[in-house]
């Protein structure tokens, strides 16, 4: 899935905070919609941008459809963050290395 799709999705408060919910269990659209007060038409619509981006997958049991968190997708998000974060303190590092070296020896001009 594409990057920024998943970085749109993430956002929208309400695709949050269902992410959130699902972080610990899986969930029907019921039981995902009693945590908000907002219409079960918009709770879906959220799924369903959720479901597009990959951040969750859904089955059915019976007559409920089951979303669960997918977590692979947000490890590939979480790891493209990372390495950003990294990349920016090597690069701070080395703009401090660059710092003190060109700084003049106390006591001497240029």
């Amino acid at each position: 899935m594409a990057l920024q799709t998943v970085l749109k999705t993430c956002a929208d408060p309400i695709n949050r905070q269902i992410l959130d919910l699902l972080r610990t269990s899986s969930l029907n659209a019921g039981e995902i919609s009693s945590h908000f007060s907002v219409s079960n038409g918009a709770i879906s619509q959220h799924l369903n941008a959720l479901k597009a981006a990959d951040l969750v997958r859904s089955r059915r049991e019976g007559r409920f459809i089951i979303y669960e968190l997918n977590t692979s997708v947000l490890e590939e998000a979480v790891m493209w963050m990372y390495s950003l974060y990294t990349a920016k303190e090597a690069h701070g590092e080395n703009e401090s290395r660059r710092a003190q070296t060109c700084r003049p020896q106390e006591g001497k001009l240029k």
